[in-house]
């Protein structure tokens, strides 16, 4: 079937092609040479932009959550409340998977009448203040841990401070 010399052919084929693709990489690096490679900085590809650093470096700027609600969209809130919709009911005393949120704001922690709340609730705080919605809304597992609410949170506080603004809108 084979004998030496159709062997030596394909054996030299193979050699022959790796060559090529080896001499064609040597080219195209001489010819479209970037500067990449190995090395520090003046091997790197880009531009380098210089930025002043504050004293301190730079810091974050945290907006007190009373800013932000000062200026809330209740109309955008009841957009946000769209997730909260699974779980929770507006009206008054109409509970389900979670319990009703209808005057919710300012409203004694665990005090929604017929819901069996978890006890993890109430150890965290005594009232749904503006910033306690905050604080659990940001992260309700953080806010209190064991809780049975299984949300992971609304990270953004405009989205917070507009739910919040509804949920005073709506009740009580």
């Amino acid at each position: 079937m084979f004998d030496t010399m159709n062997l030596t052919k394909v054996v030299l084929g193979f050699c022959g092609t790796f060559l090529v693709f080896l001499l064609g990489g040597w080219a195209a690096e001489l010819i479209y040479h970037t500067g990449g490679g190995h090395g520090g900085e003046e091997h790197a590809q880009g531009y380098k932009i210089e930025v002043e650093e504050s004293a301190g470096g730079e810091a974050e700027v945290e907006v007190a959550f009373a800013d932000v609600l000062a200026s809330a969209d209740a109309g955008k809130g009841e957009k946000v409340f769209g997730k909260c919709k699974a779980c929770h009911k507006l009206e008054d005393g109409a509970n389900a998977t979670g319990p009703h949120l209808f005057g919710v704001v300012d409203r004694a922690v665990g005090s929604a009448a017929g819901y069996g709340y978890s006890g993890s609730l109430v150890a965290v705080a005594d009232v749904w203040s503006a910033d306690n919605l905050n604080a659990f809304l940001e992260n309700p597992k953080k806010f209190a841990p064991g809780t049975t609410m299984g949300f992971s949170g609304l990270k953004k506080i405009e989205d917070r401070a507009n739910l919040v603004a509804y949920l005073q809108s709506i009740g009580g």
